[in-house]
């Protein structure tokens, strides 16, 4: 297959951004486009059992990984899983499951797309399918984003799920807003930091966006917790117990400690899986823990909104 005919390029995607200037019909007819685009966004997130967000307010703690490595626990146990990548900046997603830049997306002739299936069966949808090269930087305001997230809820066709697992940037910007607000039944967020004092103090504004959007937090989980010494000895390289510091000042269950691990850089550049090279890691272990209770959480209707309260009140 041609690479004009195997997938939908960012070109092609970018026909749709948001309302433009000029006459009242054009603008009477993108009001009835972007009301259409969220009538098939709730349609296609109603097939879709759990939907669960994974963020941080702050940069550099890992959410990739932990969606990747999340979402391929979740396959692994049998569930069927999505993942799409909203770090239209910085997306990752795809090369963590071996795919490369620019690889594309199968666009159908009804608009639609479909997302790319890599091992163990996770279904992946991000615009670093889409843009040719990875020095492709994409320059995009607020209101360009929201129509892309609008645009990849409505027309991605992720058929029936358990599970999608939306990997987004840092910050509590336009994207976790667009998320959180349009897509229907939102089982919660997953909130990850890593344990210095500075990641700690950032990851809280994350807790105040859940708490004021009334959105449940499902846990938080830590990661890069501590690297454990061949002799068996423990090293906190980043300090210690950020996340069950948080977990216990919000009433907010801690889901687990992720260590350091150099094969989980090899992994991911690699585009392997790690949980499946190196089934029996400690690492491993802990992911495949924190995937159980995530399930218990989300399926069992656990997860609650956290409490915050505002200064200013």
């Amino acid at each position: 297959m041609s690479e004009e005919s195997r997938g939908l390029r960012i070109d092609h995607y970018k026909k749709g951004s948001g309302v433009q200037s000029g006459s009242y019909r054009e603008v009477a007819e993108r009001m009835k486009e972007l009301q259409r685009q969220q009538s098939m966004a709730v349609a296609n997130m109603m097939k879709i059992r759990y939907k669960i967000v994974v963020m941080s307010s702050k940069g550099g703690v890992g959410k990739s990984l932990v969606t990747s490595s999340l979402a391929s626990a979740l396959a692994l146990q049998g569930r069927t899983v999505g993942v799409l990548d909203a770090d239209f900046h910085g997306p990752s997603i795809h090369k963590m499951f071996g795919i490369p830049t620019g690889y594309g997306m199968l666009a159908r002739m009804d608009g639609t797309i479909d997302p790319v299936t890599v091992p163990p069966g996770v279904k992946i949808a991000s615009l670093g399918l889409l843009v040719p090269r990875d020095d492709v930087a994409l320059i995009w305001r607020g209101p360009i984003k929201a129509s892309a997230i609008r645009e990849l809820l409505a027309y991605v066709n992720w058929g029936p799920l358990d599970y999608l697992l939306v990997d987004l940037p840092p910050g509590t910007g336009d994207e976790p807003l667009t998320i959180v607000q349009s897509m229907p039944r939102l089982s919660g967020i997953i909130l990850v930091t890593i344990p210095s004092d500075v990641s700690k103090s950032v990851v809280k504004r994350a807790v105040a966006f859940a708490s004021k959007m009334k959105t449940p937090v499902i846990g938080i989980i830590e990661n890069m917790s501590y690297y454990r010494c061949p002799h068996g000895d423990v090293i906190y390289i980043f300090g210690r117990g950020a996340a069950r510091e948080i977990a216990e000042e919000y009433g907010i269950p801690f889901l687990g400690a992720i260590p350091l691990d150099p094969r989980i850089r090899e992994c991911n550049d690699t585009g392997k899986v790690f949980i499946s090279e190196y089934p029996d890691s400690e690492a491993a272990q802990v992911v495949r823990d924190i995937a159980s209770k995530v399930v218990d959480m989300v399926e069992n209707g656990k997860a609650r909104v956290p409490e915050v309260r505002d200064e200013e009140e």
